[in-house]
């Protein structure tokens, strides 16, 4: 097993954008939010990333398949927030498409890693 084989895997390359664009985001957001809703998107973007680094190198594939889905998970809350942001003016619609289309991008290549760790028969 590599170590640091998580890196070479597209699905993380994706997270770290996602971590990257909600950084910047966030810099649009009001004062009265910096330790509200930007801490979530904080944390929820960066465990994307987390629990894909950690899923990947577990030896179980109940492991494995367990943090993709975390990430799964979290990926869908950063999804949800900038839905908020957006409805409350703190971001614009390009810059909730812009995000969402990189979410998309992400959530699809998390599925295929997920999918990767079912028993071929049970694939579909």
């Amino acid at each position: 097993m590599e170590v640091f084989g998580y890196r070479k895997l597209i699905a993380y390359q994706k997270a770290k954008e996602v971590v990257k664009k909600t950084y910047k985001l966030l810099k649009k957001f009001p004062a009265e939010e910096r330790y509200a809703m930007c801490d979530q998107l904080r944390r929820a973007s960066v465990s994307i990333t987390s629990n894909i680094a950690e899923g990947v190198n577990r030896f179980s594939v109940k492991d494995k398949a367990h943090f993709i889905e975390m990430a799964y998970g979290s990926l869908m809350e950063v999804s949800s927030q900038f839905e908020l942001a957006e409805d409350l003016g703190y971001i614009s619609s390009n810059d909730r498409l812009s995000m969402d289309q990189l979410i998309e991008e992400d959530a699809r290549l998390l599925s295929g890693l997920l999918n990767s760790y079912k028993p071929s028969d049970l694939k579909q």
